[in-house]
């Protein structure tokens, strides 16, 4: 039996219709907690939160959001505090992948890169602070390898991952005297729609790839629940002396 490290908890996560997003939203709710789905892709959201409520038998709600823009990421928040009631955990974990060559990557390509997976989290987590604050909750964010190594041809990424970790650590010292941890997740290769959607560009030096990849398994991806697993481990009173930390999962990737 799973264990119920969240029952009577109400837990946010973004990005839950899919990859990563979808397999911590049923971590969460295996483990027993109350929770929305946030998600661009609404009614993926509502047939995931659906299921989950009759599967579990927890309370699961769907929100819509773009998180490309600030107000919809602010009202989120407020829709699910209304949903929930209250808010222990927000998983910030709604992202894209965009890469190629850097000198082919066009402005507004950069610009969307940043403002979906990390100026996202500025206005979500501001907006989530109060109520985190009253809940003595925290947050787990969804880093990167890429935010702690540079990958080749995924400039944009790397640099929005590298201030998803900044931003971590940053508010992780700021809001320790409130009694908020906050954290972030750093993955490597997963297997999600998110990566088979983006195709590598033409004629990149693979070689440059490839020395990144796992070292375990023989090299094979992570699973998405492999992530929510440390979503799940971060979020719980286990790691109750833990704040400010990126925690690889990867593989190996990023020793060596």
């Amino acid at each position: 039996m799973t264990a119920q490290r969240f029952h009577s908890k109400a837990v946010l996560v973004t990005g839950g219709a899919s990859g990563i997003g979808k397999a911590t939203a049923e971590r969460f709710a295996a483990e027993g907690a109350d929770l929305v789905v946030a998600d661009i892709e609404i009614a993926k959201a509502r047939d995931i939160a659906d299921s989950l409520a009759a599967t579990y038998g927890v309370k699961a709600f769907a929100v819509g959001f773009d998180a490309a823009e600030g107000e919809s990421c602010r009202r989120m928040i407020d829709d699910s505090v209304a949903a929930l009631g209250r808010l222990d955990v927000l998983c910030n974990i709604a992202g894209i992948m965009d890469w190629d060559h850097f000198a082919g990557f066009s402005a507004s390509r950069w610009d969307r890169m940043l403002a979906i997976n990390l100026s996202s989290l500025f206005h979500v987590t501001q907006q989530a602070l109060p109520h985190l604050i009253e809940t003595r909750g925290n947050i787990v964010n969804m880093a990167s390898a890429g935010g702690l190594i540079g990958i080749a041809y995924t400039a944009a990424y790397c640099a929005a991952k590298a201030g998803v970790v900044s931003l971590t650590k940053s508010l992780a010292i700021e809001y320790a005297a409130a009694g908020i941890r906050i954290n972030a997740v750093a993955p490597g290769g997963i297997k999600t729609p998110m990566l088979t959607a983006n195709p590598t560009p033409q004629n990149i030096d693979m070689a440059l790839i490839s020395r990144l990849f796992p070292k375990l398994h023989g090299g094979a991806l992570g699973e998405p629940e492999d992530i929510a697993s440390a979503v799940a481990y971060l979020a719980s009173e286990e790691a109750r002396f833990i704040t400010g930390i990126v925690f690889s999962v990867d593989g190996g990737q990023t020793a060596g």
